[in-house]
Order: structure tokens, then C-alpha cells, then sequence
């Protein structure tokens, strides 16, 4: 058994993490954030950090600690709501929204931008998509020599003459802030962090990089977490990179594009410009690669979830998968995010808190702090998104960070806290109790 890592195995795996998280969303919603958030850009890039990048590299930590079980971190809020939870998360990240919106990006632009707006082309294209995720995902235990070894160099090597090309080339003037960014920047940064869905999917991605690592011999925890920290530190410092670049790509775009123009548009336009006749075959490899590589580990991941609790082969629940997302596919791609955003704003907060409680886990295992924290980020999650589309009009509470869709967060400390004051007064009650009897 071995106890360290070869460096070209640490470096593999952190490209794989790297590949793995920097998905479709990653690339769309940075440039998008920087260009309506102009001067308060970098306040915004902070929130978008948080949620995308920081929560996502403890996600794995914690999941690391736990020897990759998801059984043990779900553990603390019993395991018929853990599951439940996880479910959602797995299927939300999964065929019901994350891997067809890698499959429909790809398609605006790859194919779109020569065939129109046709139905039957993105149904072809979805075909052929899904085709190569489902071949590559049936082998799972060759996901390092697939992705690590392979895929993941030529996505860093894309993404990187992307962010050379910002550094050097982009020379605009930093535009001004949206109205609806003025006093919310830091908070549109967080919520935007949430739609990469990178907190969510790290519970996902987790367990192949730690199958990675097992699978070259590390298999005690300490070493585990060791090395997780390792490769997380490693790829993480990638994707800041990355980030920092994109939103300085879109704050200092305001001569090529106006501030109505999604991630897409903002990019194809950047690289137009910058790369001349080859902008469009660039970001097209680039697309393609991003999201081909993102999908095939959420296909992975799902599938090996769904295999531990239901009675069907792993090749069977990837094809269910595969045929689920070309449906879902080509349902549009509008209306994925307009279904799915309410879902997912609900299930961030509770998925959030119960990772960053998991490194208190052995404090508190015998009480329900941690169920009642979570319960409470869960509910009043739902208050967000229920007063933010107006679904039940009665509902208006005026919360701390309300306004930023972020009342949830103040509450759920409240709880945190009480709920400690209430164990240790209970834990302090019997103890003057069994003093009393014992005189």
C-alpha cells in the first residue's frame, strides 16, 4: 500500500479537480457578473469566490474526512432527510439540469451560430453529445487516465491562452454599475456563485477525486485529507485565476457589448475580436471541452450514488441517465434556468451549512444542533425564494440581508448559537444534579 503520492499523480488529480468544476456555468457567469457589476466588480468577484470556489474546496475536505462517504456526512441529520437532500442535490446537479446545460451551451456555440434556432439540429446534436459522455462513463475506474491524464491538460491549456489573452489584450474602460448592482454587488456575486452549482457538485466530484486517490493507494484518512487539501489548494489557485480573468473580461467590455448581453454572447464577441477568424474554432474547442469533461463526471458521480441504493446495474443507471438528459436537453435551455433556480436556491443554503457543521460533527454527533441548523437554513431558504417571486404574497419578512436574498444566513446562526446555549445549560443541569444526589 502506498503512503505518498507521485508528483505527476498530484498534478493529474489537480487538473482533474480543475476539469472537473470548471464547467459551462463557470465560464458563462463571471464575465456576465463583471460587466453588470463594473466598478464594484471585485466585490462581487469575492461573493462569487465564496460560493464557488471556497465552499466547494471544503466540501471535499469534509468529504475526504468522512474517507469519501456520503452515508457518514449526511450522518448528523439522520439519514432518511440526508438522503432526501442528497437526492435532489444529485438530481439537480445531474440529468434534470446540470449535464443537459453543458449539452445545450455546447450547442449555442458550436452549432447554433451556422444552423438557427432548429430543434432537430440541437436533437441530433444532443445525440452525438450524449454518445460520447455514455462510452466514456461506463468506465469510471479510468476516469484519471481519461480525464486527469488527457482531457483536463488540454482544458488548462485552453483556459489558460484565454486568461493570457485577457491580461494582455484587454484594454477597456471599467463600466458602470447596473442599478440592480449597486447595493447588492457582494451579495449578486454569492447568488451567482450558487447557479455554478460548484457547492452542490463538489459533494459529487468529491468522491471521484477521492476514488482517484484511493485508487493510487491512499487509502488512511489523515493521508486522504493530506493530499485532498493538496490537489484542492492546487486547483483552486487555477480557478481563481481563471475568475479573477473572466470578471475583468466582462467589467472592461462596455465597447464591444452592452450590459443586457449574457455570458455566451459576452465571450464569442471577446474572442472574435481578439482572435480574429479563429475566435469562433477557439471558443468552440473550448466549450466543447469544458463541458464535455464536466459531464462526464457528473455522470459518473450520479450514477455510482444511485447505484448504492437502488437495484439496477451502474451501466443501466447510465443509460437512464444519458436518456433522461437528451430529453431534458431539448426542452431549451431558457427554461431549464427559469425551473431550476428556485430548486436550487433552496437546497444551496441547508447543503452549505450541513458541510461546514460536518467539521463539528464529533462535538455535537449526540445532540441535534446540527439537524436543527440545517432545518432552520432549509426553511428559511424557502421563505427567500417564496418572497422573491411573489408565490404567496401574505409572506414578508423583513430579515437581515432580505434584500440581498440572503435571510437565511442570519436566522441560522441565531439558531446555531441558541441551540448551543441549550445543550451545554441542559449538559450543566445534570451535572449539578448528579452533584446534589452524590451529597
Amino acid at each position: 500500500m502506498k503512503n505518498n503520492l507521485l508528483y505527476k499523480d498530484i498534478i493529474a488529480i489537480s487538473f482533474m479537480n480543475f476539469a472537473l468544476f470548471v464547467g459551462a456555468g463557470n465560464i458563462i457567469f463571471p464575465p456576465m457578473v463583471g460587466l453588470q457589476s463594473g466598478k464594484l466588480v471585485w466585490y462581487a468577484a469575492i461573493g462569487f469566490l465564496i460560493t464557488a470556489t471556497i465552499l466547494p474546496t471544503i466540501s471535499i475536505i469534509a468529504l475526504a474526512q468522512k474517507g469519501g462517504s456520503i452515508n457518514k456526512l449526511i450522518s448528523p441529520i439522520g439519514k432518511f432527510m440526508g438522503i432526501i437532500l442528497i437526492t435532489i442535490c444529485y438530481l439537480s446537479v445531474g440529468p434534470f439540469f446540470a449535464i443537459p446545460r453543458t449539452a445545450t451551451v455546447s450547442f449555442e456555440i458550436n452549432i447554433l451560430p451556422f444552423t438557427g434556432n432548429s430543434n432537430i439540429y440541437l436533437f441530433i446534436y444532443s445525440i452525438i453529445y450524449f454518445l460520447i459522455i455514455n462510452i466514456i462513463s461506463l468506465y469510471p475506474g479510468k476516469l484519471l487516465n481519461t480525464i486527469g491524464y488527457f482531457l483536463a491538460p488540454l482544458k488548462t491549456i485552453a483556459l489558460l491562452i484565454l486568461s493570457l489573452s485577457i491580461i494582455f489584450y484587454q484594454s477597456g474602460k471599467i463600466t458602470n454599475t447596473i442599478n440592480i448592482c449597486k447595493n447588492s454587488a457582494f451579495s449578486n456575486g454569492i447568488i451567482n456563485g450558487y447557479l455554478t452549482m460548484d457547492t452542490l457538485g463538489s459533494l459529487m466530484f468529491g468522491n471521484i477525486i477521492i476514488n482517484a486517490l484511493k485508487s493510487k493507494g491512499i487509502k488512511k484518512i489523515k493521508k486522504l485529507v493530506y493530499y485532498t487539501i493538496i490537489t484542492s489548494f492546487i486547483s483552486g489557485l487555477c480557478i481563481i485565476f481563471v475568475y479573477l480573468n473572466l470578471f475583468k473580461l466582462g467589467s472592461t467590455s462596455n465597447l464591444i457589448i452592452n450590459q443586457k448581453t449574457n455570458g455566451i454572447e459576452i465571450l464569442s464577441i471577446y474572442v472574435n475580436n481578439t482572435f480574429g477568424i479563429f475566435g469562433n474554432f477557439f471558443l468552440s474547442f473550448l466549450i466543447f471541452i469544458t463541458c464535455i469533461v464536466t459531464s462526464i463526471g457528473l455522470t459518473c458521480s450520479c450514477a455510482e450514488f444511485f447505484y448504492k441504493y437502488l437495484p439496477i446495474s451502474y451501466n443501466k443507471i447510465v443509460y437512464i441517465i444519458i436518456i433522461i438528459s437528451i430529453l431534458i436537453t431539448n426542452i431549451g435551455l431558457d427554461k431549464l434556468i427559469k425551473f431550476f433556480i428556485p430548486i436550487l436556491t433552496i437546497i444551496c443554503p441547508p447543503c452549505m451549512v450541513l458541510i461546514i457543521m460536518s467539521f463539528l460533527s464529533n462535538l455535537f454527533y449526540k445532540t441535534n444542533i446540527i439537524f436543527i441548523t440545517v432545518i432552520t437554513s432549509l426553511f428559511f431558504s424557502f421563505i427567500d425564494v417564496i418572497q422573491k417571486n411573489n408565490l404567496i404574497k401574505i409572506i414578508s419578512l423583513n430579515l437581515p440581508l432580505n434584500k440581498q436574498e440572503l435571510s437565511w444566513v442570519t436566522p441560522t446562526i441565531f439558531i446555531f448559537f441558541i441551540s448551543i446555549l441549550y445543550y451545554y445549560f441542559n449538559v450543566i443541569k445534570k451535572i449539578f444534579f448528579n452533584i446534589k444526589i452524590f451529597f
